[in-house]
C-alpha cells in the first residue's frame, strides 16, 4: 500500500520490536521512564559492578552485537520488567496511635478542660 508519505503502512519499529521480543535502548529507556543516555550510563555502571537501585547493587543483562561488542543494544522485556520492579518505591506503613480520650494524665492535678467549661 502505497501512500507517498514516508513510514506510512510499514510496521511501526515498537511493533518490530515486540515481535523480535527484544527492545533498543530507546524503547527500553522510555519504559523506564529515562533518558537514553541515562540507560547507557546504567548499563556501563553495571558492567563495572558499581550499579545500584535504591541502594542495593544490581546487574543489567543485555545483549550487544558487533565484532567487539559495540553494536546495538538489546534489552528483553523480562530485565526490564525487573529493573521496573527493582525501581518501585514502597511506602513503609507505620501505624498510627488511636487517640485516646482521657480526662486525666498522670501528674495533672488540676481539671482539663478550657476554663469556661470544665470537664469533671
Amino acid at each position: 500500500m502505497a501512500t507517498g508519505f514516508p513510514g506510512v503502512g510499514k510496521t511501526p519499529t515498537w511493533e518490530i520490536s515486540k515481535m523480535s521480543n527484544l527492545y533498543n535502548a530507546k524503547e527500553a529507556a522510555q519504559l523506564l521512564g529515562i533518558r537514553t543516555s541515562t540507560l547507557y550510563e546504567w548499563l556501563s555502571k553495571s558492567d563495572a559492578g558499581e550499579f545500584e537501585v535504591r541502594g542495593i547493587p544490581f546487574v543489567v543483562n543485555y545483549l550487544q552485537g558487533g565484532k567487539r561488542g559495540q553494536g546495538r543494544i538489546k534489552i528483553e522485556p523480562s530485565e526490564v520488567e525487573r529493573l521496573k520492579e527493582a525501581m518501585r518505591v514502597r511506602p513503609n506503613v507505620r501505624y498510627q496511635r488511636i487517640p485516646s480520650n482521657r480526662t486525666s494524665f498522670p501528674g495533672i492535678t488540676v481539671p482539663l478542660g478550657r476554663p469556661d467549661n470544665p470537664v469533671r
